[in-house]
């Protein structure tokens, strides 16, 4: 399916995720990715990257491209990539960290935890970092004694991979229902993000369009997991990776080729080519 065949116009914001959409899985970008990035900023268009990385996972995003905006956290920071100062935030208070934790440790006994704030990285000593290696050495037995303000996100392991995601997924889901929101962005990592209720990368994207006063409808999108499906469902268009989690197509009006395909770049390529 063409992008000509709908719409006949060329959109005024676009909003990618970042890993699994546009940056591979060994951290590389490509030329032909920024190129298409910048060029359609060039062309006035409002560039988010929207993700779930905390802000010092993001320097190099603002080299590789240079210019845009970024929603951090899965929607729980809106961050100046240019200037790297927090704007504002959507965290997640205390009682509820505690909360979730009591419940989760229920419902999943071997789940272990780490806390998140753009300055902060705290984790249980069972809990194995994955990326963050190095920056918090110790640990602590229970992430209850680290839980003493609100933060941007709250992560759920099980670090002998015992359930997967999306296993992990639907009992969090369940069990957490009104408290908190839950997701995550990696099929095959064993992982929960959790946020303040109502917080995602798509109510958040909402939010910034309105005062952009751009409506769904002119805003394209692009992602590869659940963390992604909520900005997928509200932009009027959007696109989910071809080798992204196989429920990203229910919530994406279309599919975007693989990411080592240069998969979105092709797509915004062909919508800057459409009137404005």
């Amino acid at each position: 399916m063409s992008v000509h065949q709908h719409f006949e116009r060329r959109p005024k914001l676009i909003a990618s995720d970042l890993d699994g959409t546009i940056v591979a899985h060994y951290g590389d970008i490509t030329q032909r990715t920024i190129d298409a990035f910048r060029k359609a900023h060039s062309m006035g268009i409002e560039i988010y990257f929207v993700t779930g990385r905390p802000p010092r996972w993001m320097p190099e995003i603002k080299e590789a491209f240079g210019i845009g905006g970024a929603i951090c956290g899965n929607g729980a920071m809106l961050y100046d990539l240019q200037s790297g100062k927090v704007l504002e935030e959507w965290l997640l208070p205390v009682d509820a960290q505690l909360e979730t934790v009591k419940r989760l440790r229920a419902a999943i006994p071997q789940i272990s935890f780490a806390v998140e704030s753009h300055n902060y990285f705290h984790r249980e000593k069972i809990y194995i970092p994955r990326w963050d290696v190095g920056l918090d050495n110790v640990g602590v037995d229970l992430i209850e004694e680290v839980m003493t303000a609100p933060a941007l996100k709250l992560l759920a392991r099980c670090s002998q991979q015992e359930l997967s995601s999306d296993e992990m997924l639907e009992i969090a889901t369940r069990e957490l229902e009104g408290l908190v929101t839950v997701t995550h962005s990696n099929p095959s990592d064993s992982l929960l993000e959790i946020s303040a209720l109502g917080v995602s990368k798509g109510m958040t994207l909402a939010k910034i369009a309105a005062r952009h006063g751009i409506d769904s409808a002119d805003c394209v999108s692009f992602g590869d997991n659940p963390n992604d499906f909520s900005m997928l469902e509200w932009c009027g268009r959007s696109f989910a990776m071809e080798d992204g989690h196989p429920d990203a197509r229910k919530y994406a009006k279309g599919v975007a080729g693989a990411c080592e395909e240069d998969g979105v770049a092709i797509i915004i390529e062909e919508l800057l080519e459409l009137p404005a």
